[in-house]
Order: structure tokens, then sequence, then C-alpha cells
């Protein structure tokens, strides 16, 4: 048996082609990550992966729409989303293929 703690992955991902990693893959990656209100991602896009988050807490906005805890939103490839979160926030991130340097454009601020 492994454990870890997510307060050592870096912004939250913990499955994946990067370290630290608990399982080393290029299937897919997955992250848990937290927000404060204000925090936000600009504008980005992935050529390759479908990203999927799921709102665990909170409320955030992706491309002007709001959405609160049990939204699930698929970006597929090519298609761009920004980020917001508007209170604290918990997502469950899931990236599949996980390509890693698969994001173009904006980065987190």
């Amino acid at each position: 048996m492994k454990t870890e703690n997510l307060e050592n992955m870096i912004n939250g991902w913990f499955i994946g082609d990067f370290e630290p990693t608990l399982i080393k893959t290029t299937d897919v990656e997955v992250a848990v990550k937290e927000y404060s209100k204000g925090d936000n991602e600009a504008l980005h896009h992935h050529k390759i992966a479908t990203e999927v988050t799921v709102v665990m807490t909170g409320r955030v906005r992706m491309n002007g729409k709001e959405y609160e805890k049990g939204d699930i939103i698929v970006v597929e490839p090519m298609e761009a989303t920004d980020f917001e979160a508007l209170e604290d926030s918990l997502t469950t991130v899931v990236k599949y293929p996980g390509a890693t340097n698969d994001k173009y454009g904006g980065y987190p601020k």
C-alpha cells in the first residue's frame, strides 16, 4: 500500500506522466484542486486531451457560465476555456489521454 498527501503534489495533480505522482502513466491525468475565491486561469486549450472538471464544492465560472457543486464540465480538444473561482471551491479534474505539454494559450496567474 502506498500513501501520500495531496499537499506534496504539484497543483493537485497526483496521477499522470510527471513527478511527483502516485501512478506514472500517459493514459490519464487526475487532480484534486483547491481554489480560493478569485483564483483564475487564463483562456487556454488542449490539442490532444479532453478535460473533465467536476465541481465538488463551491461555485466557479468557465467561459462566462457559472457552475456549482455537482456540475460536470467536459472540455473537448481544441475547445478553449478560462476559469475563475467565484467562491472557495474544490474540483476534481481528469485529463485523457494524459498528454504532457498539451496546454496552449494563457497559464495560471
